[in-house]
């Protein structure tokens, strides 16, 4: 079962920013807020090659360190080394995809630039699938939040897109990636909400004849 960011009160507050923002525009704001994007595990795959790789320069380097006998790569001990640096190259593999098992470690260790990766891969993918020409006149627009990268992303369809710059977003994700470091992931998602609210409300002025095409509540993946 998927873990819950926020809070039941934190919900209402951002499904009702969205309706607020949604009465000024003919845009359609979609929130998901997820836990993460990705389980990385092949980061921790990579890392335990790394540690393998580690071994065999070592075993290269110093002869005979992996034996109690320090007599370098002579012929008559060859074999004995060679399974020596095999085993520490199993133990080393193995010691740290265990290691890297546990979540909180194995987040510690991604790079931020792999974090950043996944969670726009996450966003695009969740934006064809439940906001991409999903209104009458391409106007949705995505505001998807991953809390353990700290992580968020806008995704706008195409008449959005077409219409604003992308630079204008910049404020709304500030707000929202502030908030989120500092543990209030229900405070930042309100204020990116109506942040992309008078965006919308500037390119994309609201007519008398433009349903509420996409639900306001927020999703928790």
């Amino acid at each position: 079962m998927a873990r819950l960011v926020l809070t039941a009160a934190e919900r209402d507050a951002v499904t009702a920013a969205v309706a607020a923002a949604e009465a000024g525009s003919d845009g359609e704001i979609v929130t998901i807020v997820a836990a993460r994007s990705d389980a990385y595990h092949d980061v921790a795959l990579h890392y335990a090659v790394l540690a393998l790789l580690a071994m065999t320069a070592i075993g290269a380097i110093w002869p005979g360190i992996f034996t109690p006998f320090d007599r370098g790569w002579e012929a008559a001990d060859l074999s004995r080394d060679l399974l020596a640096l095999l085993i520490a190259q199993a133990l080393a593999f193995l010691i740290v995809r265990v290691l890297l098992a546990w979540r909180p470690l194995r987040m510690a260790l991604t790079p931020r630039a792999t974090k950043a990766r996944r969670v726009r891969r996450r966003a695009v993918e969740l934006f064809r699938v439940g906001t991409e020409s999903r209104t009458a006149g391409r106007e949705g627009v995505l505001l998807y939040l991953s809390t353990d990268e700290h992580g968020a992303e806008i995704v706008t369809d195409a008449a959005v897109h077409r219409l604003v710059p992308p630079e204008r977003w910049g404020e709304a994700m500030a707000a929202l990636v502030v908030a989120v470091r500092d543990g209030r992931a229900g405070d930042g998602m309100v204020a990116a909400v109506s942040a992309i609210g008078a965006i919308l409300a500037d390119y994309l002025p609201k007519t008398s004849d433009n349903p509420n095409e996409l639900p306001d509540r927020v999703i928790e993946l």
